[in-house]
């Protein structure tokens, strides 16, 4: 990139023109002829085109001059960011229970699926120097992504998580476990797992609190979110005759297990009960993990005013010369 230090003294280039106007009105002739056909004569034999662009030779040697005191110079610059990164495996419930239309999004009601889907999507475009990984789970846990800074194929992963159509359950141990094993090779300064259920641990062949204990030897920290209302929610249930209908059904959320498994491991509970309180759990979240990111800048600078001076001078001598030589005026 070429930029000039002393950028003000381009403003004289304006000068320029009116200079020239003002030297073209003050000619006058230096001998007065009864003919002009000697005149003719010999402005034909002397160059007479070269002489008519002589006057610009001054202009055009200041306007060089006033390039070089302006100091144009090329810039090469690059900037190297390095980020000190955080691994993150986010553990989705997706048992049928999350089905419940208790969120709102535009006054209309949403399912707690695509709700938390919404808020993830948005939450994981806030941490684009963080590998994240993904496991769903219901009665078993699954891999959906493992830790990535691929954040592209990571969304499109995301938007194909659906509520589990079979093996039914909340296996909130198994999918502690299956996170923190994701994460047991990781060397990133810091390992979490954000762990988001709206049911109750009754499926899986671990506890929540043993799986909680094997994360906290592995230095890594839980935060645990219970999503939904408390008490009865609508959920829709589709008959033998491929009617689907709603049908207020009890909901209820071991907060109990979450807040200790988040206290075993250094971690928050939270709970979140409509749309706006979930976005605010994960935005706190965001807030306190960052990742740290230095940036470097280099730059070489080298100088232009030379290509400017140099045939500035070269002009001001050719001027000079043929002004006193060839083009001599007679006084």
């Amino acid at each position: 990139m070429i930029q000039f230090l002393h950028p003000e003294w381009l403003w004289l280039l304006v000068l320029l023109p009116l200079t020239l106007r003002a030297r073209g009105r003050t000619a006058v002739g230096a001998i007065e002829f009864s003919s002009v056909a000697v005149a003719r004569s010999v402005a034909r034999s002397a160059g007479r085109g070269a002489a008519r662009w002589l006057p610009l030779v001054p202009a055009l040697t200041g306007a060089l001059m006033i390039l070089g005191l302006a100091r144009p110079q090329w810039t090469q610059g690059h900037t190297e960011v390095s980020a000190d990164g955080i691994d993150i495996m986010l553990g989705l419930d997706v048992s049928g229970s999350m089905q419940a239309l208790d969120f709102r999004i535009d006054d209309e009601r949403v399912n707690r699926i695509d709700v938390v889907k919404s808020v993830v999507a948005k939450f994981i475009e806030q941490r684009p120097d963080d590998r994240i990984g993904i496991v769903a789970f219901a009665g078993a846990p699954y891999l959906v992504s493992p830790l990535t800074l691929d954040h592209g194929w990571l969304q499109q992963s995301l938007q194909r998580i659906g509520v589990a159509s079979v093996d039914d359950g909340t296996a909130i141990g198994s999918a502690i476990a299956t996170c923190a094993n994701r994460l047991r090779s990781s060397h990133a300064k810091s390992r979490i797992i954000i762990l988001l259920t709206d049911g109750m641990n009754n499926a899986g062949k671990i506890s929540p609190k043993a799986a909680a204990e094997a994360a906290q030897a592995l230095g890594i920290k839980i935060y645990t979110i219970a999503v939904g209302v408390r008490g009865e929610a609508p959920i829709p249930v589709t008959d033998d005759f491929g009617r689907t209908r709603l049908v207020m059904a009890r909901v209820d959320v071991d907060e109990k297990t979450l807040q200790t498994v988040a206290a075993l491991t250094g971690g928050t509970f939270y709970r979140a009960t409509d749309t706006d309180s979930l976005e605010e759990i994960y935005g706190q979240i965001n807030h306190l993990e960052k990742t740290t990111r230095v940036a470097q800048r280099f730059e070489h600078t080298e100088e232009l005013y030379a290509f400017a001076l140099y045939p500035a001078l070269a002009l001001l001598g050719l001027g000079f010369g043929l002004e006193h030589s060839r083009y001599r005026r007679l006084p």
